[in-house]
């Protein structure tokens, strides 16, 4: 056990034993349908607009997130937050509790919220936006309140005919998430702009989702605000989500505003996320609407090479789809690195390759295939690590992949061979076929071209 989180814990059991800071500290504001939570672990909410009238921080600031934290001052443990209290009760572990209250975003106003009463507001550290659901893909594991592309599509031909309805409307308006079409008047977008000059100055964090970010008028109103001599937050870290497929002009002016910012130090530091879960055809398949591949791996060199300052991080959803080519990824991103190294920049993670695997859809992620598909996720950790070891640089001291980028990679083989279910498995595969039979139908795609790897599979799934 860390010392450092073992005494962290030991401050927030002093005020509760579910006392977490990041109910204050930390936000992701989904704006596109008036959603909000603090923490990924908890559902989000719907944010009441009465409340807004008088308070645009009730963006954060809810009566229920409120009751939240009350409990929590009053020593007891919210029973949203369980994911967390699992952990603590069943393992020797530290639960995200800590972890997130450890941060340098939530750990410096321990003493502050202590005090609090559980009725003030308190601006958030940690920021997370998503200002709308427009976006020019539809990836295969996204949504309709993601991405606008998507619900087009659904709104014509309705949800997936899996066992779960795949991304059907319904399920959507029941639980309050239909978003607000983006040329539409959006009174949550609306409270954000009357808070951000109060909530900006108060940042460590500022990070804008999606959607696209870049077909969001919001976005660049972001940067030009920061531009503005009279409006620099030199502690801020600041970071922008992109597919990086978007026309031209978005791309070129994303990258001069962007250099403007980090060439004149008017934040601490900037990071670019961007996507793509394997190599060319195979992503283009994934990350339907992207277009060409070659196209969207220029710009991310174009990103390098114009925004000096900038950190690149390949965000990689890990699923069945990614595991046949995703070696051809590794070597790319490294040679990138290599192209775009320079000592101390490189070491302050200039490119990140970070891997999640998916869980939802389960009709995706990697446990749906064969055990025999376990070798190749092994060997591409192994790769990975082989290349860490090789290094970078002239001296080759400076590790082309750190410890946490491939421990990430094992993690995924963990997970892969981990059990699951006769019942579950034989319904997962019968939806994969299902859910990617569909597919080409709609959108003119032919699984079987892309992926003759996973074509025997596939078959095989159809009479799962």
């Amino acid at each position: 056990m860390s010392q450092i989180h073992k005494k962290v814990k030991e401050k927030l059991d002093d005020v509760g034993c579910g006392f977490c800071l990041a109910k204050w500290t930390q936000v992701t504001l989904h704006l596109q349908n008036g959603h909000t939570h603090s923490c990924h672990h908890p559902d989000t909410h719907k944010i009441p607009l009465d409340e807004l009238k008088n308070n645009p921080s009730a963006l954060h600031n809810t009566k229920f997130k409120k009751l939240r934290r009350k409990e929590m001052l009053e020593g007891d443990r919210p029973k949203e937050c369980d994911y967390c209290w699992n952990i603590e009760d069943n393992s020797d572990k530290f639960s995200d509790r800590i972890f997130k209250s450890a941060d340098s975003w939530s750990l410096p106003s321990y003493k502050k919220i202590k005090k609090l009463d559980w009725k003030e507001n308190f601006n958030p550290r940690y920021v997370e936006v998503l200002f709308s659901n427009a976006c020019n893909q539809k990836c295969s594991y996204c949504s309709p309140n993601i991405s606008s592309t998507w619900m087009e599509e659904i709104k014509v031909h309705g949800g997936y005919p899996t066992s779960s309805q795949f991304n059907d409307l319904e399920n959507l308006a029941k639980v309050g998430k239909m978003p607000i079409p983006h040329r539409e008047y959006n009174p949550y977008v609306e409270a954000f702009w009357e808070w951000w000059p109060e909530l900006y100055r108060d940042l460590h964090t500022f990070r804008i989702t999606g959607g696209e970010p870049l077909l969001s008028k919001d976005t660049f109103k972001v940067l030009d605000y920061i531009i503005e001599e009279k409006n620099p937050n030199t502690n801020l870290n600041l970071a922008v989500n992109s597919n990086l497929t978007v026309p031209d002009d978005l791309i070129d002016e994303f990258i001069d505003k962007v250099n403007y910012i980090t060439t004149n130090n008017l934040v601490k530091t900037f990071v670019c996320f961007t996507s793509t879960d394997t190599w060319g055809e195979q992503a283009e398949y994934i990350r339907n609407g992207m277009g060409s591949f070659e196209k969207f791996w220029s710009n991310c060199d174009k990103v390098l090479s114009k925004c000096e300052k900038v950190n690149l991080t390949f965000m990689c959803t890990y699923n069945a789809l990614s595991v046949p080519n995703f070696d051809k990824l590794i070597t790319e991103i490294y040679k990138l690195k290599c192209k775009h190294w320079s000592g101390d920049r490189y070491y302050g993670n200039a490119i990140v390759l970070d891997i999640s695997y998916l869980r939802h859809p389960p009709h995706q992620n990697v446990k749906i295939l064969p055990k025999k598909w376990g070798r190749n996720i092994k060997k591409q950790a192994q790769f990975m690590d082989f290349l860490s070891k090789k290094g970078i640089g002239v001296d080759s001291y400076y590790k082309a992949f750190t410890d946490v980028e491939v421990d990430k990679m094992k993690r995924i083989y963990d997970w892969f061979i981990s059990d699951i279910s006769h019942s579950e498995l034989m319904r997962n595969r019968k939806d994969f076929y299902i859910f990617f039979s569909e597919h080409d139908k709609r959108r003119k795609t032919d699984f079987g071209s892309v992926f003759p790897e996973l074509l025997e599979f596939y078959r095989e799934c159809k009479n799962a």
